[in-house]
């Protein structure tokens, strides 16, 4: 089943706004979401970079949302969490959103949301691999929202 992810901030295709990267205010985007499964949990949250030098880049690891939760505001960070959701670790070593910042050229921004059957059994600060294997045979449904980003040097 689909879900449908879309942002304020942009379109899906489009490029992401300055604020959300390391170029401006490096905070997270407004996101928000519709045609959750039945029987879904929880949601889970990944942000990467599959055009990232050498391998996926991870910008940002939620999970354990709670299913009657439609969006995530705009900067969301671990201290200004929602409602029970934990944040993993991303590429650059720490706990939260961490924005788009390409070394070169444009850059693809993937925002995949996953409803799941269960609650995740992880602790705050888990990684993708470790989210995605705990996620095994638990996704009921994902959507995702693509946004581009190339640094104005």
């Amino acid at each position: 089943m689909s879900i449908k992810v879309t942002s304020s901030a942009f379109e899906n295709g489009e490029f992401i706004p300055a604020k959300y990267t390391c170029d401006g205010a490096n905070i997270s985007p407004p996101l928000s979401w519709s045609g959750i499964p039945e029987g879904a949990k929880t949601l889970a949250l990944i942000a990467d970079d599959p055009d990232a030098p050498g391998r996926t880049f991870v910008h940002w690891v939620i999970f354990n949302l709670p299913v009657h939760e439609k969006e995530l505001l705009e900067g969301v960070t671990p201290s200004r969490n929602i409602s029970e959701a934990l944040m993993g670790t991303n590429d650059f070593g720490h706990i939260g959103y961490g924005g788009p910042c390409p070394p070169s050229g444009t850059h693809r921004y993937f925002f995949k949301l996953y409803a799941l059957n269960s609650a995740v059994h992880l602790e705050a600060g888990a990684t993708k691999d470790q989210l995605l294997k705990a996620m095994e045979k638990h996704i009921l449904g994902q959507g995702e929202l693509m946004g581009k980003y190339k640094r104005k040097k």
